[in-house]
Order: C-alpha cells, then sequence, then structure tokens
C-alpha cells in the first residue's frame, strides 16, 4: 500500500501540468467502482486496487498542494515589515534569523502579502521573545529555484513550509507595541519556542563552543549556531545524521527510559513477576519520545521518526512484534496521507530505505538463526571472555548496521547532495559507540534532572563525548578523498528503488532478483555524461565543465553558493576565472569563429565566450546589441537583461535573456542527436506550465520583461522618444520564454521538426 500511495504522489509531483482536482476525484470513483465489479478475479482486481491506490496517492498530494497554498513574493523589494515573531534562530556568525507572521507592510505596501517570512538581523533587540511583534525595514526575495535541472528546489520546499519570502532587515528591528490576537494554540506554540530558546541558552552556557552547539541540536533541536567547518567535517564523514532528530536519536531515548524503567522495576520482583513491567516501561517510552519531539521543535524528521516508534511501541502494548515490515508500513502510509511531498525529499528516502533494509536484513537473519538453532550447550566462560563477547557482538552490529543503512541510502544520498562519504563505515564504527553510550543517555538522564537543577554534571559528560565525536569527524575528515560523485541520473535511483524494494520485501529465492536491478541503476549511473554548460537562473553566471576536474566560470568572482554545487555535480575541484583579452580583433571576421581561447571563458567589450568539450560554443553578453554579432556564429547566448528581445533569427542560436530565466530558471546545456547531426539542446530547471510552487515567477518584472525597480528620482523624462525607445526594447521575441525546448544545431540549422529559438 504505502509503495503505490508513493508511486502516486511522485507521479503527482512529476507532471508537466497542474491536474484538476475533479478529474482525480473521477477517476478514483471510476476505478474503485471498477475494482468492485471486477471480484474475485485473480488478476483483475489486485491491478484495479493497485491503480486506485496510486491514484488516491496522487490526490492526497493534490489535496496537500491546495491545502498549502503558499502566497509566495513575485519580485525582491525593500519595505518595513511588521510581524509576530514565531521562532528564532541563532546562527554561527552572530546573526539572528526570525520567522514572521506578517501583519503589515508599508512604504511601500505590498498588494500581495506572504503570510510568514523569514529574515535575519545583526542583533537581536533585547527581551525579544516568541510571540512579540517586531517591525523594521527588510529587503526580501521570493524564494529561489533549482540552482540547475534536477538540484534541490528551495521554492518546493517554501511552498510546503509556507514560507513566502525570505530576506534581512536593514538595521535592527525594533519591538512594537502592537499586539496579535492570539490563540490557545498559538500561545501553546509560542511557549514551546521560548521554553526551547532557553533550553538551549542554558546548554550552551554549560557546555559553550561547538559542543554546545551540537548539544543543543541534539536535544532542543537548534542547529542553526553549528560552525560551518564542523558542518563540513561531519557531512564528508558521513556523521551528519546525528545532528538531525530522527530515528536513531528518538530509538535511543526510547532505549535509555525502556531500559532505566526495567532495570529498576528488577529491584521488586515481586512486583515485577505479577505486573507487564515491559508494558510500564514502554508507555512511558512513549510519553518520553512525545516530549522529545516537542522538545526538539517538532520538525518533519522528527516527526516521522516519532510516528515510526510510536507504531512498534503500541505494538509492545498490544503484545505484537515491534519491528516488522508492516509496522514500518503504517508508518510509511501515514506519512504518505498527511504530508506527500516528503517523498521527495531526501529524509523520507533516506530514512525509510535504511529502515527497510534493517528490518528486511534483521527478517533473513533470524529466519537464518531459526533454521539453525541446535539445543545450546551450557559452557562456564570467564567474565573476561564474556565481556569480550558481548563487546564484539556490539561492534559487529554496530558494523552491520552501518553497512547495511549506508548500502541502502547511499544512491539517494548521491542523488541529492552529488557526494558521497568514502570513509563513513570507518567513522561510524568509531563515533556511534560514543553517541548510543556517552552523548545520548546522558542528554536523557539531563533533562530529567533539569527541573532539580542537577542536569550539570549530565551536561558535562554529554559535551566531553560530543567533543570526541567531533574530533573523529575531523580526523577522518581530513582524511577523505574528494567526496563529489557528479549528479546521478534519476532513472538510476528509480531502478535502485526498485532493487531495495524486492531484496526486503521478498522473502524466498526471489530476494536474488534484486540484483540484475541494482546492477542496471550501477550502469546508469557511470554511464551518465556531464552537461556542456550550467547557467544560472539570473543569467548572471555561466560554468563550462572541462571534463578534467575544472570548471570554467564566466565571472572572476562568481556565486560561490551555485559554483560548489556546480562542481559537486560536474566532479570538478577546481575553477577557472574568465582571462580578460584587448578589444581589438577580439571578434573574428564572420566566416570564421569568434576568438575563444581554450579551457577558459575569454572576455572583452561585454562579452564572455567559451567552447565546451562537445564544440558547443557558449555566450555570456551583456545585452542584445552584443548579442546581435554572434547570431549564426555561437550556439548558445546568455542575455542578463529582462527588456532585451531576441536578436537571432530562427534556427541561428538559442538566446536565453532574463526574461527566459526569471520564468523557466536555470538551464543546463546538453548535446544530443548522433555522430553526423549532433544539436545543443538547452534544458531548464523549471517546465511550462508553471507548478502552484513556481507559480510566484511570473510576477517578477524580469519575466514580464521590465527593468529592475527604482525609485522615482524625479520628474520622468519628457522626451518625445523616450517612450517608443523603451517600447522597441521589449517587442518581438522575448527569447521564447513559452517554449520548453530551444535546440540548435552544432553544424548551423535546427534540427527537422523542432522549433528553433
Amino acid at each position: 500500500m504505502p509503495v503505490m500511495l508513493a508511486c502516486g504522489s511522485l507521479a503527482y509531483f512529476s507532471l508537466a501540468k497542474e491536474p484538476a482536482g475533479l478529474v482525480l476525484v473521477a477517476t478514483c470513483a471510476f476505478v474503485a467502482t471498477a475494482a468492485v465489479i471486477a471480484g474475485e478475479r485473480p488478476l483483475l482486481r489486485p491491478t484495479m486496487i493497485a491503480a486506485l491506490l496510486v491514484l488516491m496517492g496522487m490526490l492526497f498530494a493534490k489535496w496537500e498542494t491546495e491545502r498549502a497554498g503558499t502566497l509566495m513574493l513575485g519580485e525582491a523589494i525593500s519595505t518595513t515589515v511588521t510581524g509576530k515573531v514565531t521562532s528564532i534562530e541563532q546562527q554561527a556568525g552572530g546573526r539572528t534569523r526570525l520567522t514572521l507572521e506578517v501583519l503589515a507592510t508599508e512604504r511601500p505596501t505590498l498588494r500581495h502579502v506572504p503570510e510568514r517570512v523569514r529574515v535575519s538581523m545583526r542583533k537581536m533587540p533585547a527581551g525579544l521573545v516568541v510571540g512579540d511583534v517586531v517591525t523594521g525595514p527588510a529587503r526580501l526575495f521570493p524564494p529561489s529555484g533549482p540552482l540547475r535541472p534536477g538540484s534541490y528546489d528551495f521554492s518546493f520546499e517554501s511552498y510546503f513550509d509556507g514560507i513566502g519570502a525570505n530576506g534581512f532587515f536593514l538595521g535592527n528591528p525594533r519591538i512594537s507595541e502592537a499586539v496579535s490576537p492570539a490563540t490557545i494554540v498559538d500561545r501553546f506554540k509560542a511557549s514551546v519556542e521560548n521554553a526551547r530558546i532557553t533550553l538551549s541558552a542554558r546548554i550552551r552556557d554549560r557546555i559553550g563552543g561547538a559542543e554546545g552547539e551540537i548539544a543543543a541540536a541534539l536535544i532542543a533541536g537548534v542547529r542553526a549556531g553549528i560552525p560551518e567547518d564542523v558542518n563540513e567535517a561531519l557531512r564528508r564523514t558521513g556523521l551528519a545524521h546525528v545532528l538531525s532528530i530522527s530515528g536513531l536519536h528518538m530509538a535511543l531515548v526510547a532505549a535509555t527510559v525502556m531500559g532505566a524503567l526495567r532495570f529498576g522495576f528488577a529491584f521488586f520482583p515481586g512486583f515485577a513477576s505479577r505486573r507487564p513491567v515491559k508494558k510500564y516501561a514502554a508507555s512511558a517510552a512513549l510519553l518520553a519520545i512525545a516530549v522529545y519531539l516537542f522538545i526538539s521543535g517538532s520538525a518533519v524528521a522528527a516527526e516521522r521518526s516519532f510516528l515510526m516508534l510510536a507504531v512498534m511501541l503500541g505494538a509492545l502494548l498490544f503484545d505484537r512484534a515491534a519491528i516488522t515490515m508492516r509496522n514500518l508500513a503504517i508508518a510509511a502510509t501515514v506519512v504518505l496521507v498527511v504530508s506527500p511531498h516528503e517523498v521527495v525529499g531526501p529524509s523520507f528516502q533516506m530514512s525509510f530505505a535504511a529502515t527497510a533494509a534493517l528490518i528486511g536484513s534483521y527478517a533473513w537473519w533470524a529466519e537464518r538463526q531459526r533454521r539453525r538453532s541446535r539445543p545450546r550447550q551450557i559452557v562456564n566462560h570467564s567474565r573476561l571472555a564474556r565481556t569480550s563477547r558481548m563487546f564484539l557482538r556490539y561492534a559487529v552490529g554496530i558494523a552491520a548496521t552501518s553497512m547495511i543503512a549506508g548500502a541502502a541510502t547511499t544512491l539517494y544520498g548521491a542523488w541529492h547532495f552529488q557526494r558521497v562519504s568514502p570513509l563513513s563505515l570507518a567513522a561510524n564504527l568509531s563515533a556511534m559507540p560514543i553517541v548510543s553510550i556517552v552523548v545520548m543517555p546522558p542528554a536523557v538522564l539531563a533533562m530529567a534532572a533539569m527541573p532539580l537543577g542537577l542536569d550539570g554534571p549530565f551536561l558535562d559528560i554529554m559535551g566531553r563525548g560530543i567533543a570526541a565525536l567531533v574530533a573523529i569527524a575531523r580526523w577522518f575528515s581530513e582524511r577523505t578523498p574528494v567526496d563529489a560523485v557528479g549528479a546521478v541520473p534519476v532513472s538510476a535511483v528509480a531502478v535502485a528503488s526498485i532493487a531495495l524494494l524486492i531484496a526486503t520485501l521478498a522473502t524466498t529465492w526471489l530476494r536474488l532478483l534484486a540484483l540484475p536491478f541494482a546492477a542496471a541503476a550501477a550502469i546508469l549511473v557511470s554511464a551518465h555524461s556531464l552537461p556542456e554548460a550550467l547557467i544560472a537562473e539570473d543569467g548572471s553566471l555561466v560554468a563550462v565543465p572541462l571534463g578534467d576536474g575544472r570548471l570554467a566560470v564566466s565571472r572572476a568572482r562568481p556565486n560561490r553558493f551555485a559554483v560548489e554545487d556546480w562542481m559537486r555535480a560536474t566532479r570538478s575541484e577546481a575553477t577557472i576565472a574568465p582571462a580578460t583579452v584587448s578589444g581589438q580583433n577580439f571578434m573574428a571576421p564572420p566566416d570564421d569563429g569568434p576568438y575563444i581561447m581554450g579551457d577558459v571563458f575569454t572576455c572583452a567589450e561585454g562579452r564572455c565566450l567559451a567552447r565546451s568539450r562537445a564544440g558547443i560554443d557558449i555566450a555570456r553578453v551583456d545585452d542584445a546589441r552584443s548579442a546581435a554579432d554572434l547570431c549564426g556564429r555561437v550556439q548558445v547566448i546568455v542575455v542578463p537583461d529582462a527588456t532585451a528581445a531576441n536578436p537571432c533569427a530562427e534556427g541561428e542560436a538559442a538566446v536565453l535573456t532574463q526574461r527566459h530565466l526569471a520564468l523557466r530558471g536555470s538551464a543546463t546545456v546538453v548535446v544530443t542527436g548522433h555522430a553526423d547531426a549532433r544539436w545543443a539542446e538547452v534544458v531548464h530547471a523549471v517546465p511550462l506550465p508553471l507548478r502552484p510552487w513556481h507559480d510566484h515567477r511570473r510576477y517578477s518584472r524580469a519575466a514580464r520583461g521590465l527593468p529592475p525597480y527604482e525609485r522615482s528620482r524625479g520628474p520622468a523624462p519628457s522626451g518625445p522618444n523616450q517612450a517608443v525607445q523603451r517600447a522597441a526594447r521589449v517587442e518581438g521575441n522575448p527569447s521564447n520564454a513559452d517554449q520548453n525546448r530551444q535546440v540548435v544545431s552544432i553544424g548551423g540549422s535546427a534540427p527537422p521538426g523542432v522549433p528553433g529559438p
């Protein structure tokens, strides 16, 4: 059931256009009727039920999309924002980030105001707590799209998080005396958030440094203050999962509470023999992880992990097996019904993949042991031998868990983050005993002792354990080779998912059928080729992968965040800055190609040109006038000007203006065709028509062909030709912003049957 629901959700989010809700409802009703009419037919009925579940998955995803309905800012703007604080995060650089429920805007007053925004500031007003109202001038930006086709979509996540804009205060805001009406739920949420902030501050004050920030993350779910170098060390060594409150943390909290209570009950054998103390301990553990969920901020990953643990602990209360694939299916089904969009995220995929692999492996091992079971011989071993054997079993268990979970999640991690951790197994073997024994149990005891003021010693122990964890991460990080693996095709992930499902759900020799799918996934990964060029969504930056570990960029000081993502996706280790040449003879005669130096962007007179590995000539120019001279002489022209028209005739070049990119997002250039007829095709990150989480893009000034907004500083020019000149700039073909494909022949003419640019 959850597999079919997940397929339906994935199908919905992969559609080229938004489906009508009534159509989905009608189709579900039709298929449900067909399933009833099918009766007990052995093939038709299961097929109809599977189709119905897929359609229901699509319907749940559509319902969540309509339910979210986040109003997102269409254009960057400076305005005075007044809003109620719903979250406060202390960041590593000393800044503070607030999440605000917007109450009002002024100077200018926005006609379409996002309900919630995230804004940062240098200094937080004294005494600010969640629930207060703040006001101040801020610069707001719409959520950005993917950095390249197939990468993480920030606007998608913001849409379902209910965040309509991001930005920063222009100065420090002040606490307003305005009062916002608050319901009982609002007051409860504010109380929980303020308790988390107080708790985090207490932990930081006691432990201090990066260790204190990590301790606050593990207990209160506050991760923003962890230094970036520590985050990077944990990512490179495969230990970043320790920071995210997930199944590991929930399980350790539950195990600590259950173990402590079972140990305590052992001192009262009469009571323990007459009462179901195991159920008492499970009930207390369930209450403990519920409290932990609230204290940690109820993040999505924590909610999902709580749900999985709650199902398993509930099974113990009803005398059922706790660790079964059925319980995992129940948890997955609830998540897919309530939050279907989670199915496309790394957290859901990696969490359930690892859990399914571990449960499947556990079931296989238990069955194997049952078949090989024989009467145990009682042998009196020494205490040292028993202790050594216990630690050996623990080490083997940790190693097996890390290997199984790592094998199940590696490809998903590579797909989402374009990196793997070669030393992950060794790092986890070294660090997880510390986390399981020295970090999390003292954290639970510290929380229990905090109301009495006795948490200090436990936090000290926790801090020392975290210090050891950080030291291990740094040591392995310094010895980790390059971890970038490049972009992974979605086809490889789909095939690998089929292999995982077969391996975990099958219970007989049918598990072996997973091997061909796993091999096919490996072949698809190895056969994936690099793009010829990458283009930022504002047209300000173009990059060309050289295929030898270097990435040529069109700007001397490029956007660091975008370049780092592109480097991971193209397996590049270094960037090459553009070379500036004299304007004289920069453009060769028309019969020759433009003057392009090897392996770098060549820049002069507002033009930067480069040649890709496949011989595609790419130009980034300042305006349409500079682009006109390149028509028919290069294959791709990027013009970061929203008012520019396409100066090239059909088939001469693929022209991407800022208007085009503002609507369609970032792009890559790939080679299609065969040896005798090769074409350069532009692939965009945002397909048309726009889905709800991208709909705000159509309202930006650039997408409407308008120049950046400037405040009026005086009367408008009164010259007779001003309006005519402006109109002339935006008339004509806006570089085909409404087309889903732009293809141009590397040899010069457009391919048959494909519209030219």
